[in-house]
């Protein structure tokens, strides 16, 4: 069966038994606490958390996944990948245990005629009703298997649902390992699908397991994941995922590429399956946003990226690989997930960029690495040490196992428990942060959901009106509910109606006010606690206010428009980009602000001035121009069909609201905007700068910020003109003028200075008096800088035609002593330092001194003993004379 075959008959199963079909989700979540979608249950997390009522109870999806923490097994088992389509269904309190095992029984069954007696099953140890479940529906007792914790409990790593879980496992026979079922071989007996049952609340502690159990939730869920990969794999007959039909098109590449049959021998096997995997991931990534980096999901891309490259070497490749595997993935995959037909001159791009910079990174990581092995065998030692290794990984992406390797072929070894624990102490620290921060917000979130429970969520009226009575329904102060705040106080006030935009997609919260008969607050932000639940943050001017108040909700009306101006000249702004720079440049986030925006999106190189000249020109062009802007609303399929653009981290709903800017843009839209294009402008393109691997950034200033801007542009012109002494238009002919003028009195004056020093230094040459079988200057000189000082020192030496001399000069500059010493070339090649000159005259001025060589020079804070250093640097210099 083709995996064409497998998804829609996965996808028609659970159509026909009333769930409703969710397309995936990008590989970049919404969700801030994930660095990549790696779970089919990603984008449902808000109705299991009860964030989010959702508008259907039954869903399935077939999501893409991306995981690394199983990287370096890729190759070297038949299961693990980088990239994979998760098959799942869920349910959001309607069925649970037995319908799940039911319909995974009988798809697992009928649907892909898997032989029954080679399917295993586990279920969590403890889970006596999954056993009978599996027993009732005819799996023997001897093919289910007790697991712990660690193996069959789910959760979220974090306080919140979760639940026991039940593997089907599929036994591919004694060629693949050891009898014994799935405690025994995971390789033998493949996991191919897993049931989560959640009915469990979790409380803190390690995210595997010894976590304390709460209670049950009251209402249970279902999440189940099946894998495509090794699905296809047993219904294809073929030993691993690299081999099935959705990446042996890409293998076939490598083996073209490199000339050589798969598998190939030894090592030679692993190296094949991890360039075609790698190149999959890679594409997918790409197509969706991700761009290599060096950290967060950019860095996943890129450790993806070296590692397929130094395989593809090790395969004995020369020159450029993932341009040409890559688009072998896009021609096999880009008819089922068209992005990456969309988007295949960016995968191309982005590939050959990164493959060429990984051959420099080589080159220096080859370096380093040599250095680090003289420096260990220098030592004694027959290891590299750990830390260097983590180095040569972490700050110059130089993949470890390279290192491990050339170490190899110098007789060492590299010290890989502590790499690893260097390594595994970083991750833990990144998991941490992370895991603190959802716990944190999973916190605050309790008191929002308990005022939601009681009292609904909130209903935002302020795209049609900037003032609306409303009711008080909850006070919360540092993530308590509390009765009443009082004047100073900063709280978090929550109303039944709304006229405050709450931040979201890139636009700032309103500000405002809200009154009530007793109190006065000052709305500082709004945001969304919840999908749907406006939570204001707000100062209390004075009196008091108490829960169930009725209050005057006023929205900052000045303030509104000018974020809607610039909401709107956002969207202008990534059309114009989108038309000038290519259809790659794509929103990578934003900032929606009053007067001003900031906008970041996808791109190569810097966007030269002449370019960025003529984006701003075409965004003040079409906003000239008055174009409508008009709001409907759609089906997310309906909107996508009519070509409105969904932007990379937003989650969107079945229904969404789009914004048309005349006919040249479409986005999904939740923000304010004004009604017609010329209210939103200017728009002043302030500068376009890198704020990452292949992210620019645009900052600009619309509508009043603007014209300002423009005004104090304008003052300065003018005042720039009467100093010149001309009309505005020809101040810039007029000080170019004044700059050559400027430049033909430099050369001038250079040259006159020039003169006057060759003077100086024959001048100097004349007053040398003989000392030993040399000649001393030693002269005071006036209205000379250090560099000046410096010069004519030299040249006094050169012009001392008798002999070999040394010249010491000294003058005073802003409250100073400065000293030059200056010897002779042959004197030099004797062994006479001109610092030895200056050593005791420097403490005569204060200070101290420097240089080596030919000249030397001190400097100190007593320019009143100058006259006594000038003497004790002759002598010295008469004693080097002498003692030659």
């Amino acid at each position: 069966m083709r995996s064409t075959q497998i998804r829609s008959t996965f996808l028609d199963f659970f159509t026909s038994r009333g769930h409703r079909q969710v397309p995936s989700s990008p590989l970049i979540p919404s969700d801030p606490t994930l660095l990549l979608a790696n779970a089919g249950m990603n984008q449902f997390k808000p109705y299991f958390l009860g964030e989010v009522t959702p508008e259907f109870t039954r869903a399935t999806s077939v999501q893409k996944c991306a995981r690394t923490s199983d990287i370096a097994n890729v190759g070297r088992t038949n299961r693990h990948a980088t990239f994979f389509e998760m098959l799942g269904n869920f349910s959001f309190g309607d069925y649970f245990k037995a319908d799940a095992i039911a319909y995974a029984w009988e798809l697992c069954t009928q649907g892909y005629g898997l032989e029954k007696d080679r399917l295993w099953i586990t279920v969590y140890e403890d889970d006596d009703e999954a056993e009978q479940l599996w027993r009732k529906i005819g799996v023997p007792a001897s093919r289910i298997q007790r697991l712990g914790m660690e193996e069959n409990y789910w959760s979220m790593g974090v306080p919140g649902p979760c639940g026991p879980s039940s593997e089907i496992n599929y036994d591919r026979g004694p060629a693949f390992g050891r009898e014994g079922g799935p405690a025994a071989d995971s390789e033998r007996y493949m996991e191919i699908w897993n049931l989560v049952f959640m009915q469990n609340q979790r409380g803190e502690g390690p995210a595997k397991k010894d976590y304390p159990i709460l209670g049950e939730l009251p209402q249970k869920s279902i999440d189940t994941g099946l894998g495509l990969d090794r699905l296809a794999a047993i219904l294809q007959g073929v030993e691993n995922v690299c081999t099935t039909d959705l990446l042996l098109p890409t293998l076939k590449t490598v083996q073209e590429l490199a000339g050589r049959e798969y598998p190939g021998g030894g090592e030679e096997k692993v190296s094949f399956q991890v360039v075609a995997e790698h190149s999959r991931s890679i594409a997918f990534l790409i197509a969706d946003g991700v761009l290599p980096a060096k950290d967060g999901r950019g860095y996943v891309l890129r450790r993806l990226m070296r590692r397929a490259i130094r395989h593809a070497c090790l395969l004995g490749i020369d020159g450029p690989v993932l341009s040409t595997t890559t688009a072998s993935v896009i021609t096999n995959l880009g008819e089922v997930w068209p992005e990456l037909a969309d988007h295949s001159s960016l995968v191309e791009r982005v590939v050959t960029a990164e493959e060429k910079s990984f051959t420099r990174t080589l080159t220096q990581g080859s370096r380093l690495l040599d250095a680090a092995i003289t420096h260990t065998r220098s030592a004694g030692s027959a290891s590299i040490a750990g830390e260097t290794a983590f180095e040569l990984h972490d700050t110059y992406g130089f993949p470890v196992e390279l290192t491990i390797e050339a170490a190899r072929d110098a007789g060492l070894t590299v010290d890989e428990d502590r790499f690893v624990a260097l390594l595994t102490e970083q991750q833990q620290r990144a998991k941490a942060r992370g895991k603190s921060r959802t716990a944190e917000a999973l916190r605050r979130q309790d008191a929002y959901r308990e005022l939601s429970a009681r009292h609904g969520s909130t209903d935002f009226v302020g795209y049609d009106r900037l003032q609306t009575e409303a009711t008080v329904v909850g006070l919360v102060s540092d993530g308590v509910i509390v009765p009443a705040a009082s004047q100073g106080m900063t709280i978090e006030i929550v109303l039944d109606r709304s006229p405050f935009y709450a931040e979201s997609g890139g636009q700032v919260g309103d500000t405002g006010a809200v009154r009530t008969a007793g109190a006065d607050l000052e709305i500082l932000d709004t945001r969304l606690g919840l999908d749907g639940f406006h939570v204001h943050t707000a100062r209390v001017r004075d009196g008091e206010i108490r829960a169930g108040e009725l209050t005057e909700a006023l929205v900052d009306e000045a303030r509104r428009n000018a974020v809607a101006r610039s909401h709107t000249a956002t969207h202008v702004l990534h059309a114009m980009l989108r038309r000038t720079l290519g259809e790659h440049a794509r929103q990578h986030g934003s900032l929606v602000d009053a007067g001003r925006l900031r906008f970041d999106f996808a791109h190569f190189t810097a966007v030269d001035p002449v370019q960025l000249r003529a984006i701003e020109h075409l965004v003040n062009d079409h906003l000239l121009d008055d174009p409508d802007v008009r709001v409907w609303h759609a089906s997310r399929a309906d909107a996508e069909a009519a070509g409105a653009t969904a932007l990379f981290g937003e989650k969107y709903g079945d229904h969404v609201r789009i914004v048309d800017i005349g006919d040249f843009s479409r986005e999904l839209c939740g923000g304010t905007h004004v009604g017609h294009g010329s209210n939103a402008g200017p728009v002043r393109v302030l500068g376009e700068t890198s704020i990452g691997s292949n992210l620019r950034r645009i900052e600009a200033l619309t509508g009043g910020d603007a014209l300002s801007y423009y005004d104090g542009e304008r003052h300065l012109l003018e005042e720039l003109s009467a100093l010149l002494g001309t009309r505005p238009k020809d101040a810039p002919s007029a000080l170019r003028k004044r700059l050559e003028a400027l430049t033909t009195a430099q050369v001038e004056l250079y040259r006159l200075r020039a003169e006057e020093l060759l003077a100086q230094a024959n001048w100097l040459a004349a007053q040398a008096r003989e000392t030993g079988r040399g000649w001393i200057v030693a002269e005071k000189i006036t209205g000379i800088g250090a560099e000046e000082l410096r010069d004519l020192a030299l040249e006094g030496t050169r012009r001392v035609h008798r002999g070999p001399a040394i010249v010491v000069l000294g003058a005073e500059q802003a409250g100073k002593g400065l000293l030059v010493a200056a010897v002779s070339k042959g004197l030099l090649d004797e062994g006479i330092q001109a610092r030895a000159v200056l050593a005791r005259a420097a403490k005569a001025v204060g200070g101290g001194g420097g240089g080596a060589g030919q000249v030397a020079s001190a400097g100190g804070r007593n320019p009143e003993g100058l006259d006594q250093a000038m003497i004790l640097a002759a002598e010295d210099a008469g004693r080097l004379l002498a003692s030659n």
